[in-house]
């Protein structure tokens, strides 16, 4: 059974940094891209970043410069370091694994990120 869960969220004060962490089980960690994609109630599900099998990172441009996505295969975790947050970051934040002609195949419960002034 494929399991991705998500930790590290919390509430933090605009400026601050939170790292989030996605542990994946159930199928091989190594063989898929992953991402990351935030909500906020009332509008669409924002990708917010993404890493492949061989570690090509991409971000949202609202995110770019202060948010860093990374990837252990060996520990089948994949990171988002996010820097410099803003009151517009606030969103549960989900992990997604294996990409397809549908969209991510996988996906994490979510993790709430709260910013404040």
């Amino acid at each position: 059974q494929v399991q991705l869960v998500e930790s590290g969220g919390g509430s933090v004060q605009a400026g601050g940094s939170l790292k989030l962490s996605c542990t994946a089980s159930g199928y091989q960690f190594s063989n898929c891209g992953m991402a990351w994609y935030r909500q906020v109630p009332g509008k669409e599900r924002e990708l917010v970043s993404s890493i492949s099998i061989g570690g090509i990172t991409n971000y949202a441009d609202s995110v770019k410069g202060r948010f860093t996505i990374s990837r252990d295969n060996a520990k089948g975790t994949m990171y988002l370091q996010m820097n410099s947050l803003k009151n517009e970051d606030t969103a549960v934040y989900h992990c997604a694994a294996c990409r397809t002609s549908n969209g991510m195949r996988y996906w994490g419960q979510g993790t709430q990120v709260t910013v404040s002034s």
